[in-house]
């Protein structure tokens, strides 16, 4: 799906009393979930285990 798809079918989901800001931030979270899927693609994400293992860095004293 383009980019231009996806945000058609996001203004058709959407209310129609939805605010204009309101619809950005849904642009830009589609936006953020789509680079990081991009990242994930071409090998530069982070795994799941490197997550866990910055969360008990972070929640442990």
């Amino acid at each position: 799906m383009s980019d231009k798809e996806a945000v058609i079918e996001l203004l058709n989901r959407l209310p129609s009393e939805v605010t204009l800001r309101e619809i950005l931030q849904e642009i830009e979270f589609i936006a953020a979930v789509k680079e990081g899927l991009d990242e994930i693609d071409q090998g530069q994400g982070v795994s799941v285990e490197a997550v866990e293992g910055m969360i008990e860095a972070w929640t442990t004293p």
